[in-house]
C-alpha cells in the first residue's frame, strides 16, 4: 500500500474514533446530569404549612421562612397563606432579624387590617426590636441597662405602645404593659447616665439638662430621684442656687427617705455660708 492510501486510512480511522468517543461523551453527560427536579412540586397548601411549622418548631427558621414564603407565592389565597405571612414574621423575629420580622409583620398589618390575629402582629414588633437576649423580663433585669441601645428600646416602646392605644383588650396587653416599663426605666437610665459623665466631665449645663430631661420625660421611673439629686449638684457648679434649691425641695417632697438628702443639704448649705 503506497504511502498516500496509508495516510488517508489513518485519517478515516481518527475521525471514527472522535466521533466514537465524542458519542460516549455527550451520552455519558446526560445520564450522570438529570435535571432537578422540585421536590415541592406536587406539594398543597396544607402540606407545605405543615413542614414549614415543623421547621419552625424545630428552630430551622431559614428552611421555615422557605417554605412560608413559597407557601404563599404558590397558594396566594385562603387561610395557609395569611397563616403563613404571620408565621413568617414570627421565624424573623426567632432568628433575631429584626428589621426583616418588623417589616413582615407590617406587610401582615396592611394586608389585614381586620384579621383577628393583627394584634399579634403588632405585638410582635415590640417583641422583635425588644432588648436582645433572654426572652423574660425577670432574666434581662439582671444585665447593665446602660449597655443596652437605646434606639432599639424607644422604637420597642412605641411598638407597644401603639398595640396599647389600637387594642387596648387584647390578650397580650399585660405582658406589653410590663415590656413597657421596663423599657421606660432602660430609657431613663440611658439618660441619667448620660448626665452622670457630664457631671464628671464638668460640663454641667448639659448635665443638668439631661437629668431635667429624666425628671421631664420619665416622671414614674425609679431614676428620678437620682436625677433630681444631680440636678441640685449641676446647678450648684454653675452657681445657680435658686435652681439647686428647687431640685432639692422637689426631692425632699417626693422622695423624703432618699439617701443623697443629707449629702444635697450640706452642699447647698455651703452657698449660704
Amino acid at each position: 500500500m503506497d504511502l498516500f492510501a496509508r495516510m488517508s486510512l489513518i485519517s478515516r480511522w481518527l475521525r471514527l474514533t472522535l466521533g466514537l468517543t465524542l458519542g460516549c461523551v455527550l451520552v455519558a453527560g446526560c445520564s450522570t446530569t438529570p435535571e432537578d427536579k422540585d421536590e415541592t412540586a406536587e406539594w398543597t397548601a396544607e402540606h407545605f404549612y405543615k413542614e414549614a411549622k415543623g421547621a419552625l418548631d424545630g428552630g430551622d427558621y431559614e428552611t421555615a421562612v422557605k417554605y412560608f414564603e413559597k407557601l404563599e407565592t404558590r397558594f396566594p389565597f385562603g387561610r395557609y397563606a395569611q397563616q403563613a405571612q404571620l408565621e413568617t414574621a414570627y421565624a424573623y423575629f426567632k432568628s433575631r432579624e429584626i428589621d426583616s420580622s418588623v417589616a413582615a409583620s407590617d406587610r401582615f398589618i396592611k394586608l389585614h387590617p381586620t384579621h383577628p390575629n393583627v394584634d399579634y402582629a403588632y405585638y410582635l414588633k415590640g417583641l422583635a426590636t425588644f432588648q436582645e437576649g433572654p426572652s423574660t423580663i425577670e432574666k434581662m433585669s439582671g444585665k447593665n441597662p446602660t449597655h443596652m441601645d437605646p434606639g432599639l428600646a424607644k422604637r420597642s416602646y412605641d411598638f407597644f405602645g401603639e398595640l396599647l392605644k389600637k387594642f387596648p383588650d387584647s390578650k397580650y396587653i399585660p405582658d406589653a404593659r410590663q415590656r413597657m416599663v421596663f423599657l421606660r426605666n432602660l430609657l431613663a437610665l440611658h439618660e441619667y447616665d448620660s448626665a452622670q459623665y457630664y457631671l464628671r466631665h464638668g460640663v454641667y449645663v448639659a448635665a443638668a439638662n439631661r437629668a431635667k430631661f429624666v425628671v421631664e420625660h420619665y416622671p414614674r421611673t425609679a431614676t428620678v430621684a437620682d436625677a433630681l439629686a444631680l440636678m441640685a449638684r449641676a446647678y450648684h457648679e454653675l452657681k445657680m442656687d435658686d435652681l439647686a434649691r428647687d431640685s432639692l425641695r422637689i426631692l425632699e417632697l417626693n422622695f423624703p427617705q432618699d439617701r443623697q438628702l443629707g449629702e444635697i443639704r450640706a452642699l447647698l448649705a455651703q452657698s449660704k455660708m
